[in-house]
């Protein structure tokens, strides 16, 4: 489980350290810019997160027919070619609506200045879309062969190049013009590229999968498979966009209490998802380990995959919770100058929130670790089901009950969020104890 988890964790956090440099080079061109991209960012993350969902039935289903035919070829062909074309048909209405970003962010009552900065940004980094999901579809594929290690090069690869063209194009080095936030939209569009064509190049060279001849007959329509897919990542979709949604209404509501409240958020939440990435890895291995032990029909290995990837995740963020209880300042300096007083209000509250954060983190782990595992058996109806219950009908209600009618403002929020989540976790836990069920 670790072999294969551990480049899947550092996978993720290549592809979060891509988003981070992004904003520390925006920060650089001035208030204005960030501003302004960090609206296009939260405008591009909620759809782009609904097609990931969708095309992340690929891996269960490629784990389920290994597991089942370890030489499988055809099928396997099959389920990538599918994943690919969802995620040509998915990408063209979330290209139609970002499009418009200017127009939505003015509906939505935005600065006109920075709603038009933040629609020249979308402009040209929405074709990122359709690259990045093809590099997840093949991700997936060489995950559920247990090879995930071209992916993290790529990745690794991917960031670099990132920061060098946001160097030469958003400050107009190298002898490029001088383009900002066009500049850091075009190098997010061509970093996705260039991981899809590292992709490619990995399942067209190496010998371990070149043997699949992923796009032979690519044109070939094969409806059956595209229909299970779609049914099987609808449900992965709605968890994934439940969950994502959630936080970028705390975010929202942290607004509405204070600057220093939402400033403090924002460090606490960049932490708790950094830790977040390394369940997430967990969990991802978990769908493949699960996956084909199913596949295989070896109850008892599906049972030891999950329980040994619960306990790698859930033990990961149990350390994580200690470091934010007691050493919260080590963590929030690398956001925020610490020695400087009028620092001093959001550094106080960012060490509450963390405080509240570590509380977060098990349950966080649990859930998301949780949902691998039924992936891994290709449950997700239920699971989305619990994603909406725990994350829009108990965490944010709650949250909001306690911020203002109970007075405690932003500890209230965050108590909403552990609230949601860990109901969530204790619901996906509850229904893999009866995973027998399930593998009928």
């Amino acid at each position: 489980m670790l072999a294969l988890a551990w480049p899947m964790i550092l996978t993720n956090l290549g592809q979060t350290a891509m988003t981070a440099t992004d904003v520390m080079m925006m920060g650089r061109l001035g208030p204005d810019a960030l501003a302004a991209g960090t609206l296009g960012a939260n405008l591009y993350f909620a759809p782009m997160i609904f097609g990931l969902g969708l095309i992340l039935a690929v891996s269960p289903m490629i784990a389920f027919e290994l597991g089942r035919k370890r030489h499988s070829v055809r099928d396997v062909r099959r389920t990538v070619r599918q994943g690919l074309w969802i995620s040509a048909l998915v990408a063209l209405p979330i290209w139609a609506l970002l499009w418009q970003a200017e127009t939505i962010l003015l509906a939505m009552g935005q600065d006109p200045a920075l709603s038009a900065q933040a629609g020249v940004y979308m402009r040209a980094m929405q074709w990122a879309i359709l690259p990045f999901y093809g590099f997840v579809v093949l991700r997936s594929f060489i995950s559920a062969l247990e090879r995930p290690g071209w992916a993290l090069a790529i990745v690794f690869l991917a960031v670099g190049f990132n920061v060098l063209c946001n160097y030469a194009l958003m400050f107009g080095n190298l002898g490029f013009p001088r383009l900002e936030l066009m500049g850091a939209g075009i190098a997010t569009t061509a970093s996705a590229t260039l991981m899809f064509a590292g992709m490619v190049a990995a399942v067209s060279l190496d010998r371990r999968f070149r043997r699949y001849q992923l796009f032979g007959r690519f044109w070939r329509a094969d409806w059956a498979r595209f229909r299970e897919l779609f049914r099987l990542g609808l449900p992965i979709a709605g968890i994934y966009t439940f969950e994502v949604t959630i936080f970028n209404a705390a975010a929202l509501v942290m607004g509405l209490i204070d600057s220093v409240s939402l400033a403090a958020h924002a460090i606490a939440i960049q932490v708790a998802s950094l830790s977040f990435m390394v369940p997430m890895g967990v969990g991802q291995a978990a769908t493949v380990r699960v996956g084909r032990a199913y596949g295989g029909g070896d109850r008892d290995g599906v049972t030891r995959a999950g329980w040994t990837a619960f306990v790698m995740g859930v033990g990961f963020m149990a350390l994580m919770a200690m470091l934010m209880l007691f050493a919260p300042h080590l963590l929030i300096m690398a956001f925020i100058d610490l020695s400087a007083p009028e620092n001093l209000p959001v550094v106080e509250m960012a060490v509450t929130f963390l405080a509240l954060a570590a509380l977060f983190q098990v349950v966080d782990g649990a859930q998301a670790v949780g949902s691998g595992m039924l992936r891994g058996l290709q449950d997700t109806t239920v699971p989305m089901i619990y994603a909406a219950l725990g994350y829009w009908g108990v965490g944010l209600p709650l949250g909001v009950w306690l911020a203002f009618p109970m007075g405690l403002n932003g500890v209230g929020i965050w108590i909403g969020l552990s609230s949601g989540l860990a109901v969530v976790a204790v619901l996906l836990i509850a229904r893999w104890t009866r995973r027998e069920r399930l593998m009928r």
